[in-house]
């Protein structure tokens, strides 16, 4: 392959919970490789997502939304987001445009004043407001930083992201493509499928189950006599037996929902059957034991 003139580079999206980060990148790359939820502080992991066309490879690092930390978890997901602003070719400092700028917003501004990095404003959820109320809103945000670019976007809805792709290609140096054309995460496939399960229960236990779970898998291999299908065995730490109850359910009927809408989507995933088994365990407060959560999967590149 000719490299002359192709580009590539590293892209952080960083922003307040809930703006759209992982919407905006699962749209990029056309597949859910980061979990969706309504709820703050889904993703917890830099997720690496891979783009790649004819021009050039770029390669999305997508942060956990900043947030006042309320545990080690918490304070190791902020360094994360620090750490991924240095490292990177440009940062697209996503916002909601149906969401006053607020101090979350100026927390993470100041944090930008601090590296050299390009940082585009990319306004998430346009289709929410009318177009003449954005003109004051990028005002407010002018005022505070000088943004590369400004690019207003539906992640939902796909609206002005590939004029985004464009800009960024143009941004980014010419370099090697780091990824092979049809790899979009360098995340391995149990990473991804723990992910999976995670977000049927964020989904599914609303606000009785906040975020002290955590999905380890166990084991995922072919089945001996059936290579069409793979067994996967997983687990769900949770912080209290109270929480265990609920995600259990009356007869088990919760974790057979969880285990349902799991399944579909890790199907799709690997395209083939899955048979998939669910556990429960209580751990105690390991969101502030940092050997617990490393062991869980969170790593700190520091």
């Amino acid at each position: 392959m000719d490299n002359k003139g192709y580009k590539s580079g590293f892209v952080a999206i960083v922003g307040r919970p809930n703006v759209g980060k992982s919407t905006l990148m699962n749209y990029i790359v056309g597949q859910k490789v980061a979990i969706m939820s309504d709820k703050p502080q889904t993703t917890r992991n830099k997720i690496r997502a891979v783009y790649t066309s004819e021009e050039g490879q770029i390669i999305f690092l997508d942060t956990p939304g900043v947030h006042k930390p309320k545990s080690k978890l918490g304070n190791y997901m902020n360094r994360m987001v620090e750490n991924a602003l240095r490292e990177v070719d440009v940062v697209l400092f996503l916002v909601d445009a149906s969401e006053k700028l607020g101090p979350g917003d100026e927390y993470i501004i100041e944090k930008l004043k601090e590296v050299k990095t390009p940082v585009y404003l990319v306004i998430n959820k346009i289709d929410k407001v009318h177009p003449e109320e954005l003109l004051p809103f990028i005002d407010q945000y002018k005022e505070l930083y000088a943004f590369e670019e400004i690019v207003p976007v539906s992640a939902l809805q796909g609206n002005n992201v590939n004029r985004l792709m464009e800009q960024l290609l143009a941004k980014l140096p010419e370099g090697p493509q780091y990824y092979p054309e049809d790899q979009i995460t360098d995340h391995p496939e149990r990473f991804v499928v723990a992910e999976l399960i995670r977000e049927k229960i964020l989904h599914l236990t609303r606000e009785e189950v906040p975020h002290s779970i955590a999905v380890v898998i166990e084991q995922m291999k072919p089945r001996e006599d059936n290579e069409h299908l793979i067994d996967i065995y997983a687990t769900i730490y949770t912080e209290r037996p109270t929480q265990k109850g609920i995600l259990v359910g009356k007869q088990g009927s919760m974790m057979k929902e969880i285990g349902m809408r799991a399944r579909e989507d890790i199907e799709r995933l690997l395209g083939t059957k899955v048979y998939l088994n669910l556990w429960i365990k209580v751990k105690k407060d390991w969101r502030n034991q940092e050997n617990m959560f490393k062991n869980f999967g969170f790593y700190d590149e520091e």
